[in-house]
């Protein structure tokens, strides 16, 4: 029975995908291995290092359904090492004389490394197509809501106006850079290795730089320059990268949940009949698909924090620092695919409260646009007597609860330079988002290209 929260029956589609959780499968995981033998054969082969028409019988042997998995697992509690009982399946699936010629010049490392590799390949490629679809969702909401004024909030006030498309449009700029980001690191990570115990290609002579380009050529891999059986900063790196990605989505969906709270109400996660309730709350519609992007980052944080310990190893082959990769890697993986699934979710299906948005405004007797009214007379009066009337009409209004408007009017020396007119220009906030459209139009430029 499963007992990790991403594998749980009844959990796992809360923190994770099928289809991520399908890639860190224990069948894919063992098909990779078949592949880089197969095509540790075919480099070998073609180089004349075993007979030529070998390799042929490997990979029609190189078969999941060929591999005796209880007898494996049995074997690897024993051994201690993972691929040799894959190894001893794989020569039985085979002829003594193809049997001979199977792992040939590799090393367990090799297999392991090159095989993780093949999966983050696979992983990255759906990581790759959700993070496409929530810049494509943010690129959305940021042109149909380039005009939708809201409350920019600061240290959780009520501040001055902005429009959502800015507020969307700054998560935007940040996503492409975290699209940036992976692009860089993509040319950096996906480089196999084969190439012996203590990484020297001794085992295969002056041939063992050739095998592995070749080799690396079948799997669709680039070509390290030298071994990196402990140079670990390409997948410490990656998990770092995943930290950061998550980061910027909790903070998405933090804002999102904050934004749902029942006196605010501008915006919303989708809804249908269920989702979201409460087993004691008959109204309540809950911010469920926040919850887990939230919950995912710090985990991510510290899986980060681990993968870095990993980098620390001694001589040419470390002790207990590979096992940390292997619980890692595939949690990281499964943890990313969730939170980006249901960023998407989210970010692809966002309700979007125009009417709520401008109400808010109001909030306070339109107290946030104090700052519009000082900057209209700052020009007449200098800034700092224009912050002193200002303050003093805000301080009013607040006390008395009456509107910022109000307030204003029964100043004489504020409406001995404004006039009515003037004054209720500099009240609406649409008139004072700043260049805010200008803004967006640049990210979206940025994300068009």
């Amino acid at each position: 029975m499963p007992s990790s929260i991403i594998d749980s029956i009844y959990y796992k589609d809360m923190f994770g995908t099928p289809s991520m959780r399908g890639v860190f499968s224990d069948e894919n995981r063992f098909q990779k291995w078949l592949d880089t033998e197969v095509a540790l054969a075919k480099a070998e082969a073609e180089l004349g290092i075993i007979p030529n028409g070998i390799e042929n019988l490997i990979e029609d042997a190189a078969r999941l359904e060929n591999l005796n998995l209880e007898e494996m697992k049995a074997d690897f509690d024993k051994v201690g090492f993972p691929i040799l009982p894959f190894v001893k399946q794989l020569n039985k699936a085979c002829d003594p004389e193809t049997a001979k010629w199977i792992h040939y010049g590799a090393t367990t490392q090799d297999i392991l490394d090159t095989g993780t590799v093949l999966q983050m390949k696979e992983g990255l490629e759906l990581i790759e197509n959700d993070l496409k679809g929530i810049v494509e969702a943010l690129s959305d909401l940021s042109t149909d809501h380039m005009h939708t004024v809201m409350a920019g909030r600061t240290f959780q006030q009520l501040a001055a106006p902005i429009t959502f498309g800015y507020k969307t449009a700054v998560w935007l700029d940040e996503l492409l850079r975290h699209q940036e980001r992976l692009n860089e690191i993509k040319s950096r990570l996906l480089v196999g290795q084969c190439a012996g115990a203590v990484g020297t290609f001794a085992t295969l002579d002056d041939k063992g730089l050739e095998v592995q380009r070749i080799m690396m050529g079948y799997l669709g891999l680039e070509t390290p320059s030298i071994t990196w059986h402990t140079a670990r900063d390409r997948w410490a790196e990656l998990v770092s990268y995943f930290a950061l990605l998550s980061a910027t989505l909790a903070k998405i969906a933090n804002e999102v949940a904050i934004l749902m709270r029942s006196e605010i109400g501008e915006l919303s996660e989708p809804f249908e009949a269920g989702r979201g309730a409460s087993t004691t709350l008959p109204q309540k519609r809950n911010p469920i698909s926040c919850e887990p992007i939230i919950a995912i980052a710090p985990r991510l944080r510290e899986l980060a924090g681990s993968q870095l310990t990993a980098m620390i190893q001694e001589h040419e082959r470390g002790v207990g620092q590979m096992n940390i990769e292997w619980m890692v890697i595939p949690e990281a993986f499964v943890l990313m695919s969730g939170s980006l699934f249901h960023s998407r979710f989210i970010l692809e299906n966002l309700w979007v409260g125009k009417e709520t948005m401008k109400a808010n405004l109001e909030l306070g007797g339109g107290l946030l646009m104090a700052e519009s009214v000082m900057m209209g007379l700052a020009p007449k009066l200098g800034k700092a007597e224009a912050h002193h009337l200002v303050y003093t009409a805000a301080s009013l209004a607040f006390e008395n609860k009456i509107s910022l408007r109000d307030a204003l009017l029964k100043d004489s020396k504020i409406m001995e330079v404004l006039n009515l007119k003037q004054l209720d220009e500099l009240l609406d906030p649409i008139n004072y988002v700043g260049v805010s459209k200008l803004m967006v139009e640049e990210v979206l430029k940025k994300s068009k290209n």
